[in-house]
């Protein structure tokens, strides 16, 4: 076995002592001329490491023959063990005698003069480590480490010194001395030989930046010959999908400036010609593969400029289509002809079956805290199954929507046998417990608090608990919900939600809301990208209207909505005059203080039918259909959603609410993502006397509209004072937002970049917002109110008219919204402008708003 070991150890080692070993042999040599045998094995010099484990190193044992070659390896054996600075072996009558001079213990590794690099981010790089043996060879080569490591973050003048200080016990502290010295930039980027694009236009399209005063928060204008060739390939890809085939870059040089402080970067370039697409041709010898159909799917188009990613799309077009006709295995090589007289490129795409191949192991990595079975529960394809590449971007499509991984990463590797693979689906954990604290203050809300605690991956199972009080200046939220993925180990994911909320919008709607209740809820796949969801809730809403009074005579008529306090009764001159609200005791004989919503007045607002407190009975479904290409951030496809709610089995309100959307995703540059999204609803009442409740109506505007304010459009109540002889419009005031039985809109985004680094988490989009919401019961809207005498409301000598208004006519808004994913949780700018709207909707053109992702 000692043979064994020593064998293998030297034969992994560098005959670094090829000279020393040579003396020796001449030694042994000349002393194995006296013959005899190995009596015995004796180690000096060691302190640490025990003799045996010297011995267990030697090609030669007690009872051997004294053997030159055997004694020459077994010294280079030990030498290559890097745990001896000397080693020699002598011959003292029969006894072998080893000396040794161990190499010393690391007793610490310490960097000093590093400020751009820490030491955490030093150590993960270096191989030197407390406790670990001390030799020239491994500091020299953590000296090239560290200075690579350097020269990746643009430091090429960097130089470090390995230091080492003795200490007692054959221990050393390991000291990298760093002089980082300034960081090297990129003085001018040229270019050579463009003459279809200018400099500048080539700059943008690279990584590397010219070293600029204002880019301190960005290194990509630091030199790195790693991101040079990634240069060289992206200046490719942009000429190629500008219809340039035959381009290339014939050389990139980077040369250091005079001062050796900066590089000059040249690129020379050969653009070559531009090339359009010509024939595009489809030929497939499989029976079940219709040429003709397969050409309906390609997206290419014979005269369109020629673009080299759309090659690869239209492979990607056709694997898939390939796959949905059952063939898992194709091989799809386009092949090129190009035509330099016609500027033509024509392209024929063979397609034939690929050599089949089998999943022989998926193996899960990295879930330090998830069960496997939450993973594996998510995969569309299992061991023993083909290989299916669109089903296995469908299952990490699948983890990733559970949103317990920071990465998920799929690799596949070969197995023993060459028609089976084995899939590696690597994952990396990421937090899913939050206890988050939050306080500030939006243009929304006023002040906010915020207090929550929860775990989207209770015990690694995938079960979701989350409790939540949220207190702002005009709601309050108090939510507990429990979601199990898979109830009862089926495919069906259950839910409990408990409740209790405060709203009070009295500024923009009159009225004050308090619910109270829970709800059970289940959800089921009907497809891969299809789910149903079923659910109940029981509540109780109790509506309170704001309190509003007035005078009003023996018939319920009203008499005056104000009383005056002071001035002089002059009815041409009221400039002197101080109104208040009527409070009892300012009535005369026969007249009476009351309520707006009290039923003795005659013509009280119909918001007031809402004032009650009802238990709603409620059991719902919804239906969703994801068609996008990523579950988080999609850039292609779309996704439906449908709801519907029936209250009136059992409790007090009885209506149908349904609501339905559809959004539409399109990448078209890097991070520029084009969206379209449409929604609508509608309210409709099952008792036409007791309409729609004015906390179950829709309300639009604030985040929900932007441009427009908090319940800023759609029905309201207005005043309008005029002239009683002429009928002239002197003023139009707002009352409050009375909401809406139908809703419908539709977002235009275009996310933007802002050339702030991505670590900043902020994200930008031009949007353009058009919809409307409108259309209330007439037992809702109520009759118009006429004031003949509007004195009291500040217009003397005129008329007042009160007029519900519930057209849903078209409104539209465009601007800038800009997303922060800041620290303190995320934040949301809006820069508005409105391009339509009503007379009587309340707009903005400024909002800000923070709010806490569940």
């Amino acid at each position: 076995m000692r043979k064994f070991l020593a064998a293998t150890v030297f034969a992994t080692s560098v005959f670094a002592l090829g000279s020393s070993g040579q003396l020796f042999a001449a030694y042994a040599q000349e002393d194995a001329r006296y013959g005899g045998t190995v009596r015995s094995i004796i180690v000096e010099g060691n302190k640490r490491i025990e003799a045996r484990t010297v011995q267990s190193y030697l090609l030669i044992e007690p009872g051997d023959a004294f053997d030159a070659d055997r004694i020459d390896l077994s010294l280079k054996t030990l030498f290559a063990t890097n745990l001896f600075a000397d080693v020699s072996i002598d011959r003292r009558e029969d006894d072998l005698v080893v000396r040794v001079v161990e190499n010393p213990i690391i007793n610490r590794v310490i960097f000093e003069g590093n400020r751009a690099l820490k030491d955490d981010k030093l150590r993960e790089e270096v191989q030197a480590s407390p406790r670990g043996v001390f030799t020239a060879a491994r500091v020299q080569a953590d000296v090239q480490r560290i200075l690579e490591m350097y020269r990746r973050s643009g430091r090429f003048a960097a130089k470090v010194e390995p230091q080492y200080k003795p200490l007692e016990q054959n221990r050393v502290d390991l000291i990298f001395e760093i002089t980082e010295g300034p960081v090297t930039g990129v003085r001018a980027i040229n270019f050579i030989g463009n003459t279809e694009y200018s400099d500048s236009r080539l700059r943008s399209e690279i990584v590397t930046r010219q070293s600029r005063a204002w880019r301190f928060f960005s290194s990509n204008d630091n030199y790195d010959s790693g991101r040079l060739e990634f240069d060289r390939e992206k200046l490719r890809e942009f000429y190629q999908n500008n219809g340039y085939y035959d381009f290339r870059v014939t050389s990139a040089v980077a040369e250091l400036t005079p001062d050796q402080k900066d590089f000059y970067i040249t690129f020379t370039v050969d653009e070559g010609r531009q090339y359009d697409f010509g024939e595009i041709r489809v030929e497939t010898a499989l029976e079940k593969l219709d040429a003709a159909v397969l050409q309906a799917v390609v997206p290419i188009k014979q005269g369109e400029l020629f673009r080299g990613d759309q090659i690869e799309t239209t492979i990607d077009a056709l694997t898939y289509a390939a796959g949905v006709a059952g063939y898992a295995f194709v091989d799809i090589r386009p092949q090129i002809s190009v035509n330099e007289q016609t500027g033509a490129i024509d392209i024929t795409f063979a397609i034939d079956e690929g050599p089949r191949v089998y999943i022989d192991r998926i193996n899960i990595v990295g879930n330090t805290q998830t069960l496997d079975r939450v993973i594996r529960r998510e995969l569309r394809i299992a061991e023993g199954d083909a290989f299916n590449r669109i089903l296995l971007d469908r299952s990490r499509n699948r983890i990733r929507a559970l949103g317990f991984f920071k990465e998920v990463e799929v690799v596949e590797n070969p197995a023993e046998e060459p028609d089976r693979t084995t899939v590696d689906i690597k994952v990396t954990e990421q937090s899913t417990g939050e206890l988050t604290f939050a306080a500030g203050f939006s243009s929304v809300d006023a002040y906010l608090f915020d207090l929550s605690a929860s775990q989207r991956n209770l015990r690694g199972r995938g079960q979701s608990i989350v409790a939540r009080t949220s207190l702002s200046s005009r709601q309050q939220i108090v939510d507990l919900r429990f979601t199990e993925p898979r109830f009862l180990d089926r495919n069906l994911s259950a839910g409990v939600d408990l409740f209790a909320t405060r709203q009070d919008f009295e500024e923009f709607t009159g009225f004050t809301s308090e619910t109270v209740g829970g709800g059970l809820r289940v959800a089921f796949p009907l497809t891969d990208r299809m789910q149903l969801g079923l659910s109940y809730r029981l509540q109780s809403d109790d509506v309170n209207i704001s309190d509003v009074n007035y005078i009003i005579d023996s018939n319920g008529a009203l008499v005056s909505i104000a009383t005056q306090i002071a001035g002089q009764a002059t009815p041409d001159d009221i400039s002197d005059d101080v109104y208040r609200e009527p409070e009892p005791g300012d009535e005369l004989a026969g007249q009476s203080v009351v309520d707006r919503c009290d039923p003795a007045y005659l013509l009280r607002d119909t918001i007031c039918r809402s004032e009650r407190n009802d238990i709603s009975s409620i059991i719902g479904y919804n239906f969703f259909w994801d068609q996008t290409n990523d579950p988080i951030t999609p850039t292609r496809g779309f996704d439906f959603r449908f709801s519907q709610d029936l209250a009136g089995l059992g409790g007090d309100v009885k209506y149908i609410r349904t609501e339905t959307g559809a959004s539409f995703y399109r990448g078209i540059w890097r991070d520029v993502v084009a969206s379209a999204k449409f929604s609508g609803g509608y309210v409709l009442p099952l008792d036409s006397e007791q309409g729609v409740r004015i906390n179950n109506r829709f309300f639009r505007g604030g985040n929900s509209f932007r441009g427009f304010d908090v319940a800023g459009l759609g029905p309201r109540e207005i005043v309008r004072v005029f002239d009683p002889n002429t009928g002239e419009i002197v003023q139009t005031s707002r009352l409050n937002s009375l909401g809406g039985n139908v809703y419908y809109q539709g977002t235009f985004e275009l996310s933007v970049p802002n050339f702030l680094p991505e670590q900043y988490g902020i994200k930008s989009a031009l949007f353009v917002d058009v919809g409307s919401l409108g259309t209330l019961e007439s037992v809702d809207k109520g009759a118009p109110v006429f004031v003949p005498d509007a004195t009291q409301l500040g217009f003397p000598g005129l008329s007042a008219v009160r007029i519900p208004k519930d057209a849903a006519s078209l409104r539209a808004s465009a601007g800038l919204s800009v997303f922060w994913d800041s620290p303190f949780g995320p934040i949301r700018f809006d820069f508005s402008q409105i391009l339509r709207k009503e007379e009587y909707d309340r707009t903005e053109t400024f909002r800000f708003s923070t709010s806490t992702n569940f």
